[in-house]
């Protein structure tokens, strides 16, 4: 080979390469993200509209494939997978994420918040920013929290008989997430706390196992265990926000640059999951209702009753959260 040849063929060499090169730091790039919840409802959305806008902000770069309705399992298999950078995205509520860190177990605590209007001051102030710190810094978290998520109030139901006090509680079998401060609650309002997956409570409801659960009226709704659990009581004992996590073996791979949008477009979602979550609770109430669902409320002075009932968990729990708490009922 001649030296004209030569320089012809390596230069075709090295422009081979750098195409190589080019497609390679453009190679797409597919975060899975997981939810118990199906298509639709707010937290899903609020993370599939995050993958549309992290398509075009990097002209289809990076995008989200969405499993929902417990396709990867429920909360705690969605947090293990995330952990070892198996999945991306995982939206969890607090309740299991307190035995990762457990400064968040402040916000699982009974009426700790006034009200869910409250409960958002507290998420988007420095508290809330606080807190999703401590979860990235968490040496054994493995993960970086990227935004809260409204979740609303949770309240009992049942299959047995209506809940109007203390007294009706007593003894009816409760699936509660899988959180000592949770069962503990239940078990302080009369009823037997039992730990369980999301993912396991249809059939556990129906073939008797449990005798009903608590959650939020679109959880209730469309996890259809309105169709097994005909009485729901507003107890709204639990106000707990939800975070959307970020798996940091994925994220000790990114850019700066992806980084910072991959923030941005999560602040975003914080906000416009807030307002989705308004829309469907309305929805859901709606169609509970329809469905011929008993729904009961309180005034403030039947759920003092309930408030009062639980002091023995903030004897056992609280005590290491004073200041914390402090500044949460400091929020106006």
């Amino acid at each position: 080979m001649d030296r004209r040849d030569f320089l012809v063929n390596g230069g075709a060499t090295l422009a081979g390469a750098s195409l190589v090169g080019s497609a390679w730091a453009q190679a797409k790039t597919v975060w899975k993200a997981s939810d118990v919840h199906p298509l639709g409802y707010p937290t899903v959305e609020a993370v599939v509209r995050m993958g549309k806008k992290l398509e075009t902000a990097t002209q289809g770069r990076i995008s989200i494939q969405m499993f929902p309705s417990m396709q990867l399992g429920g909360e705690k298999e969605m947090i293990e997978q995330a952990q070892v950078g198996a999945l991306q995205f995982a939206r969890i509520s607090v309740g299991p994420m307190g035995p990762v860190v457990d400064e968040l177990n402040v916000f699982n605590m009974p009426f700790v918040f006034r009200d869910v209007p409250h409960m958002n001051k507290v998420i988007d102030g420095p508290i809330g920013k606080e807190m999703l710190q401590k979860l990235t810094d968490a040496p054994t978290s493995r993960l970086i929290g990227l935004c809260w998520m409204d979740a609303g109030a949770r309240s009992v139901y049942n299959s047995k008989k209506p809940i109007r006090g203390l007294a009706d509680l007593k003894g009816l079998k409760i699936r509660m997430m899988g959180n000592p401060i949770f069962v503990d609650t239940m078990n302080a309002l009369g009823g037997n706390g039992i730990a369980m997956g999301f993912d396991q409570l249809y059939n556990a409801m129906q073939t008797g196992v449990v005798d009903g659960a608590e959650n939020n009226p679109p959880s209730y709704e469309s996890g259809k265990h309105f169709q097994v659990a005909k009485h729901y009581s507003l107890t709204e004992h639990l106000i707990i926000p939800e975070i959307l996590v970020f798996s940091k073996a994925t994220w000790d791979r990114m850019s700066a640059e992806d980084r910072a949008l991959l923030m941005k477009v999560a602040g975003e979602a914080q906000q416009e999951q807030r307002a989705l979550w308004v829309a469907r609770e309305k929805t859901s109430m709606d169609e509970i209702k329809k469905s011929g669902v008993e729904v009961l409320t309180f005034s403030s002075a039947q759920k003092k009753e309930f408030q009062d009932a639980v002091k023995p968990v903030w004897d056992k729990y609280g005590a290491k959260y004073t200041a914390l708490v402090q500044r949460i009922q400091a929020v106006q």
